[in-house]
């Protein structure tokens, strides 16, 4: 069983302000998917031939915050956290990973992209998608991000109901 200490996001605000409560309610989600399992019960896969796993979704998402927030404002060659090169398959395969380690750079990238969202003075700030060679505002970034957890919390339901039984929110 786990405990709901997620923050509802607020049913009034201007945009940048919905987005980020929005954004941060989905991390806070799929933390509380892990929370209470062990890492052999966090690498329990979903079924063959598919790998994945609640660790490999932090993981995954822990490359998709550095894709979309670290690479894009601020450094395009930054390296990918479980991969030499743009492979988001690569972070499932967390077999041999642990709690520690997979949270650890989930919750890294989630502070720099946090970090990144605060100093912009707009939801327009401009970045470079190195892997599109285009541009894309914050705006587009926040809203890609959050439904990326929307699509993941979803896997991770599942998921989760699989190691224990436990279903919802």
């Amino acid at each position: 069983m786990t405990s709901d200490k997620r923050i509802g996001p607020p049913h009034l605000g201007d945009e940048r302000e919905m987005l980020r409560a929005f954004l941060d309610y989905h991390r806070a989600t799929l933390a509380m998917k892990c929370e209470g399992l062990t890492d052999e019960e966090l690498r329990q896969q979903s079924m063959p031939p598919s790998t994945l796993s609640l660790l490999g979704l932090v993981r995954h998402m822990a490359e998709v915050e550095r894709a979309w927030f670290r690479r894009v404002f601020e450094d395009n060659d930054a390296p990918m956290v479980w991969s030499d090169r743009i492979d988001f398959q690569a972070a499932y395969d967390a077999s041999t990973s642990t709690r520690e380690e997979a949270f650890a750079a989930w919750e890294a990238e989630v502070e720099n992209s946090r970090r990144i969202e605060r100093e912009a003075e707009s939801l327009d700030r401009a970045g470079h998608q190195p892997r599109w060679g285009e541009e894309v505002s914050l705006r587009m970034v926040m809203l890609h991000v959050l439904l990326e957890y929307g699509r993941h919390n979803g896997h991770a339901d599942f998921l989760r109901q699989g190691v224990d039984g436990t279903v919802g929110a």
